[in-house]
């Protein structure tokens, strides 16, 4: 049987290493996290608030690709949700964006492939 260890650090100064853990439902607030390295892990219902991102990347992120032990050619992935966030300037590239919505957001600037996206909405009637 799996054994649960609780930990709590109250206003402690702690550089954690964790290798094959399950932090599930574990909370983090008013942290420093900086250059933190996540690699191989289930984010899945991850939330982020308040949170400054400046200088992230993520990369490969999504389902398992082919040649990963845990690909499932059924599985799909589920949608992600960006509310209220400041990614002026940010870049996406080789990324599937089949489907995307974007509402009441500014796009001064939005370019998709080198085109101006208001330039194209102020050709539509």
């Amino acid at each position: 049987m799996e054994t649960i260890k609780q930990i709590s650090l109250d206003s402690e100064c702690a550089v954690i290493t964790a290798h094959c853990a399950m932090l599930s439902n574990s909370t983090f607030n008013d942290v420093n996290m900086s250059n933190i390295s996540i690699t191989d892990a289930n984010l899945s219902d991850l939330q982020i608030e308040g949170a400054q991102l400046g200088g992230a990347l993520f990369q490969n992120i999504g389902m398992a690709p082919p040649d990963h032990p845990m690909y499932d050619p059924a599985a799909e992935q589920r949608p992600l949700r960006f509310e209220h966030c400041d990614l002026h300037k940010s870049t996406f590239m080789s990324c599937d964006l089949s489907g995307i919505e974007i509402s009441g957001c500014n796009i001064e600037g939005l370019r998709i492939d080198g085109v101006l996206i208001s330039d194209l909405l102020a050709g539509r009637s």
